[in-house]
């Protein structure tokens, strides 16, 4: 199995992730943001990593899009499920360029980079060209634009996609909340409980 393989990648990031020493402010603006914070991991627990993988494996997705990829541990996560699937491939989003390529070289380390694709830029347009149907989402970038690049790739998914969305016990997360809890926008909804929370919504295309 890839992801036992992995394994001791995953260990040192994560320990890597331990020393996250958060700036007292940084600029508003997404890439600003973005720069500020480049130097931070903002990783998926260890728990969480292993629910996507096992998600992944049992959707068998053909696409697999994460927002937010950072240093690229969730994204190892994400590749290794694709990997052993034998099928399916992952399509990332980072802001950052020096994080962009911490990730790619991550990636290539743990074997996986053949599995990844990461695109640069803002993921409201980075990710807009990406072709459906998409199975499985991962909403792990910033918390006030979760909700947005949900709704850009809404037209996207196919009845039954997974669309998981990280850290929703912080306070950004409720309009994200509000909307995939309303039945009306074509989502059942459940928190899962690891870490800060993990809200997974299938989408019913209804």
């Amino acid at each position: 199995m890839t992801l036992a393989k992995v394994q001791p990648i995953l260990d040192r990031l994560f320990a890597a992730a331990t020393k996250d020493a958060w700036p007292q402010s940084y600029p508003a603006d997404p890439q600003g943001h973005a720069d500020a914070l480049a130097d931070i991991y903002m990783p998926i627990s260890a728990d969480g990593g292993k629910l996507l993988y096992s998600l992944i494996r049992a959707a068998r997705p053909e696409t697999v899009v994460e927002f937010g990829t950072s240093f690229g541990i969730s994204t190892i996560y994400l590749a290794a499920a694709v990997a052993d699937n034998g099928t399916g491939h992952v399509y990332g989003s980072e802001m950052n360029a020096s994080k962009l390529a911490a990730a790619q070289a991550n990636l290539n380390e743990a074997g996986l980079a053949d599995h990844v694709t990461i695109l640069p830029g803002d993921a409201r347009e980075s990710l807009a060209g990406i072709a459906g149907p998409i199975g499985v989402v991962l909403l792990d970038g910033w918390k006030d634009l979760c909700l947005p690049v949900l709704k850009l790739l809404e037209p996207k998914l196919s009845p039954g996609a997974l669309v998981v969305g990280d850290d929703v016990s912080f306070a950004t997360m409720a309009t994200y909340l509000d909307y995939v809890r309303d039945p009306a926008n074509g989502y059942v909804s459940v928190e899962f409980p690891v870490e800060d929370g993990m809200e997974i919504s299938c989408y019913t295309g209804v």
